[in-house]
């Protein structure tokens, strides 16, 4: 058996129905306690059909919150024009305030700091991102500059998060704003 193509509309459904059980199942415990069993009854696919998938939980984890590294590079790049320097788009606010129905998943997959494997996603997509608007505007340094960004974000994230930083949505919005405003403003 091997993998659906992106194209398969098969191989999409199955993925999504993974996606959405394993979400389902980390709304009543957490991922650590969410076996493959569970979660392919839930989801109504034999456990063969989920290894053709995803190689273990975590992956599928992985999957599953991608929406929320999409989310927040949307969310940082909501704005045109001249960017307010001290009050953040109101995407950005959205962004965080959306977060709560699965911090406790994305807790278990973004380490404070920003690590963890969505961490990782979360930091290679919005540099990625970061550096390709950089280098479009001709800004120096702009390899620099994209890392500086994704590792603030990622990291403030992830600490707001894990509890280590005590701010409301909107109020912790703008301020990962103002920092990412003084990175771009300070090369």
């Amino acid at each position: 058996m091997t993998r659906g193509g992106p194209g398969d509309p098969r191989a999409a459904r199955t993925r999504e129905r993974l996606r959405r059980a394993l979400l389902d199942e980390c709304a009543e415990r957490p991922l650590s306690e969410v076996g493959v069993a569970a979660l392919v009854r839930r989801a109504g696919v034999g456990r063969a059909t989920f290894y053709v998938h995803y190689a273990d939980l975590e992956a599928l984890a992985v999957d599953a919150c991608a929406d929320v590294v999409r989310e927040a590079v949307e969310a940082l790049h909501a704005w045109r024009g001249r960017p307010d320097p001290v009050h953040a788009p109101p995407a950005l606010a959205e962004f965080f305030a959306s977060l709560s129905p699965h911090a406790a998943l994305y807790r278990a997959l973004l380490a404070p700091g920003g690590g963890g494997p969505l961490g990782g996603v979360l930091n290679r997509d919005l540099r990625a991102y970061s550096l390709r608007e950089r280098e479009l505007a001709g800004a120096a340094d702009a390899p620099l500059v994209a890392s500086a960004v994704a590792a603030t974000f990622a990291g403030v994230l992830a600490d707001w998060l894990h509890g280590l930083l005590e701010a409301d949505a909107a109020h912790i919005a703008d301020q990962v704003w103002q920092l990412l405003v003084a990175l771009h403003a300070s090369r």
